[in-house]
């Protein structure tokens, strides 16, 4: 329950009073909330999940799609770049908890669980005029209860960890609506990643990595080319990569919150032949896929979640200094989202003179391998230029003035929202020689 950025517009999915007691939608109103600059990639993703069968709209924050059951759960089932499904159940204007409340008992909830089954409210807020969003909350989930108590006798209890029903209220300056969450767990959690493993870093989320491919135009096809991340970390990029080259739905390996809800349960028939398919769809890598990390722990461990993602086989793992390796082909592309600190060291090289303890290099990051940012971007570029010509390389940072540090002219820049940090997706066409 979390105040932050604006909430995107709702859609108008008003319950008009006749409607109350028709049954729950077959048909409704889905958004897809995204990292920030994927709303056009993601919006071309839907329409190729759903075979342009659905309405799809690009809005702030995510896409809108008129949509039905069965493409609620293809789209938790298939796509890379949404963080989670969400099914608009109504909205309306509002001036305090009690007109919140008021809206909330519009809603036949006895239509989407039992009273023997749980349920969670999570709220965020831009420009709201309450001054509690957690009491926000309460009142929504006062009214599900006291609907479903009048209804039957009985009220489901609330659970904040593991909820049959998970709803989301957002609230503007005077308007409100309400979802249900078809996801549950965000949809960046695709089922392989060892959280043991995930202590003192930071990894890139898979919904991320997958935009970076969309945004580059990879799609795994013997026309992209093979990719590389020399960088790889706990190797999400590379793991993302690989599925997409062998055809492997992002969420065949986990479960989804709309397995509980009672107006999927006439279609898990539908829903067990979908995932079938889709694990008969998945197919040897038609490209290579190359990754790999200057520090042996690091290249272990994507080793590691590569064998959980069930992609081992499709990537080709190397310990190599990234201002060194040379180029696994003679054309490709590299994708990577540049660390800092003992990762990007050469092998056998101690801090060099640079920043001290805590201080920081240019774009806000610690280098240890060199003596700041400029000069190891200024190495990274020689080194393409001397290695790497006729490939292209796309790189996420957030530091706006990497193509002059790396004295590269960039073919393209594509802003994207790492959570709260801006970054920029930049494509260097790399040529030998100067790029002038």
């Amino acid at each position: 329950m979390v105040e932050g950025h604006a909430p995107a517009a709702p859609r108008r999915v008003v319950v008009k009073a006749a409607e109350r007691a028709a049954p729950a939608l077959e048909r409704g109103t889905l958004f897809l909330p995204c990292a920030g600059g994927a709303e056009a990639l993601l919006a071309e993703e839907c329409q190729r999940v759903l075979g342009g069968r659905c309405p799809v709209e690009a809005g702030r924050g995510g896409v809108y799609v008129e949509g039905d059951i069965e493409a609620a759960m293809a789209l938790n089932l298939q796509s890379r770049l949404a963080q989670r499904v969400l099914w608009q159940l109504i909205d309306g204007p509002y001036a305090n908890e009690q007109d919140l409340y008021a809206l909330a008992r519009r809603v036949r909830w006895a239509d989407w669980i039992t009273p023997k089954q749980t349920l969670r409210v999570d709220a965020s807020a831009w420009r709201s005029p309450l001054k509690s969003i957690n009491f926000a909350a309460l009142r929504i989930k006062d009214a599900v209860c006291d609907v479903m108590r009048e209804a039957s006798g009985e009220r489901p209890s609330v659970d904040t960890r593991h909820p049959d029903l998970s709803l989301v209220l957002h609230l503007g300056p005077d308007h409100a609506s309400l979802s249900v969450d078809l996801s549950g767990e965000a949809l960046f959690k695709r089922g392989w990643r060892d959280a043991q493993g995930q202590k003192g870093e930071a990894p890139l989320k898979e919904t991320l990595a997958a935009a970076m491919l969309a945004a580059a135009g990879w799609r795994g096809r013997p026309e992209d080319g093979g990719l590389l991340d020399p960088c790889c970390g706990a190797g999400t990029i590379a793991i993302e990569a690989a599925q997409i080259a062998c055809g492997l739905a992002p969420g065949l390996a986990r479960r989804f919150a709309f397995e509980k809800l009672l107006p999927f349960r006439p279609h898990l028939g539908a829903w067990a032949a979908m995932r079938q398919r889709a694990q008969q769809a998945v197919h040897a890598p038609a490209v290579p896929i190359w990754a790999g990390d200057v520090s042996f722990r690091m290249t272990d461990f994507a080793t590691r979640n590569a064998e959980r993602a069930g992609v081992r086989h499709a990537i080709e793992f190397k310990t190599a200094d990234v201002l060194q390796r040379p180029a696994p082909g003679e054309r490709g592309l590299i994708v990577m989202n540049p660390p800092y600190g003992e990762r990007i060291a050469p092998k056998g090289q101690g801090q060099a003179q640079g920043p001290g303890p805590g201080q920081r290099g240019a774009g806000g990051e610690k280098f240890e391998g060199a003596t700041d940012a400029a000069d190891f971007y200024a190495r990274l570029a020689a080194h393409w230029k001397k290695s790497f010509a006729g490939w292209t390389a796309h790189v996420l940072t957030p530091e706006a003035k990497l193509p002059a540090l790396m004295r590269l002219k960039e073919s393209r820049r594509v802003p994207m929202w790492n959570g709260a940090i801006e970054c920029r997706l930049f494509r260097f066409d790399i040529v030998s020689g100067s790029n002038r």
